[in-house]
């Protein structure tokens, strides 16, 4: 399991990054709170999450740009009926902070507010 990647920012996308590390280009899935970490960066350590999908027998590796918000994916993730896709649109609509205050006060409207 890879744990972080760095390297130079080949591709940036508000869903996608490409790391290019001595030569090989690693794509990981991103938040819209990652790609506004990353965005201007010429190199940058993506912390990565693989998801693996029992269905279709495929892996998907989500990136993060700092260890707090994928920590914040695993337990949303962790969660009966949140998958990743659900994950990473909580982490694209609300910082790291906004979520943990949502979730210590109980403001369950902030996180109906998320789409999905």
């Amino acid at each position: 399991m890879t744990d972080y990647i760095s390297g130079k920012v080949a591709d940036l996308t508000p869903t996608q990054v490409v790391i290019d590390n001595q030569g090989i280009g690693y794509i990981s899935e991103i938040s819209l709170q990652t790609y506004s970490a990353l965005e201007g960066k010429s190199n940058a350590t993506v912390f990565i999450q693989q998801q693996v999908n029992q269905r279709e027998g495929t892996t998907i590796d989500y990136g993060f740009a700092t260890k707090s918000e994928r920590e914040l994916f695993r337990l949303i993730t962790s969660v009966s009926g949140m998958g990743a896709s659900s994950a990473r649109m909580i982490l694209s609509s609300l910082t790291s902070d906004e979520l943990r205050e949502a979730i210590l006060s109980e403001n369950v409207n902030v996180l109906k507010s998320v789409k999905g």
